[in-house]
């Protein structure tokens, strides 16, 4: 009887293990695992913004792109090259140096392919996007911070934002063969950053509580993809509007 009791009341209960591993490492540690990540992240930022500045402010590289069939070629080719980089960069993100080589072919071309998308958006344009993309990272990511100081786990967005985006590929796809005018274009724009938004929620959580150490590209990569795909969907809308 005094067992039973014991155990409908918790006592004499051996304790769980922890809800994620973080809980039994160093803060130390997970802290310089962050830094590291985040260094990273920055480095591919600044040079996306640079080859991106690069390509619209230089017209003859645009013009080359969009004028010559050789160009169109070219162009087609570095939209695949970055998803093609995913698959030997996956296998590889925990050897160094050639998991560095690799994420600097990603980082390079996918930042050409963007400047492309962007040399003919008008100035002020581009210039909100950045503007609230920015703003819109800060605030998520130090929220994010927040809440999983004070216990929260956003583990349960993983199967939604999944589906949301299998919503979103196949509405896009629809788009290119029934195209349904502006104001299809700015509600595909704001489911965009909606997901785009739980994505960097979702992948800042498992920086602070999930990745091991040795996935300091995998996580930088992760990121990185949630904020250029957030940047094209706030574009999309401004441009829409």
């Amino acid at each position: 009887m005094l067992m039973k009791r014991e155990a409908e009341s918790g006592e004499g209960a051996r304790p769980g293990p922890p809800p994620y591993p973080v809980m039994l490492e160093n803060p130390e540690m997970r802290w310089a695992f962050i830094r590291k990540v985040y260094t990273i992240l920055t480095i591919q930022l600044v040079l996306t913004v640079a080859v991106g500045c690069v390509v619209v402010f230089v017209r003859p590289i645009s013009h080359f792109f969009v004028s010559t069939s050789s160009g169109l070629v070219l162009y087609i080719v570095l939209i695949f090259v970055p998803f093609i980089t995913l698959c030997p960069l996956y296998y590889y993100h925990r050897k160094h140096p050639l998991n560095f080589i690799l994420l600097f072919i990603f980082t390079l071309t996918l930042a050409f392919a963007l400047g492309l998308t962007c040399a003919f958006t008008h100035g002020r344009v581009l210039l909100e996007s950045v503007i609230l993309t920015t703003a819109v990272v800060i605030c998520l990511t130090l929220y994010t911070f927040w809440a999983s100081k004070r216990g929260h786990d956003f583990r349960f967005l993983e199967s939604f934002l999944f589906g949301a985006l299998l919503v979103l590929l196949i509405f896009g796809m629809i788009q290119l063969f029934f195209p349904m005018g502006r104001i299809a274009h700015i509600i595909y724009g704001v489911l965009a950053s909606i997901i785009f938004s739980g994505y960097i929620i979702y992948d800042t959580d498992n920086l602070i509580k999930r990745y091991s150490y040795d996935q300091y590209i995998w996580a930088s990569v992760a990121l990185y993809f949630d904020i250029i795909n957030l940047f094209l969907s706030v574009l999309t809308i401004f441009r829409a509007i």
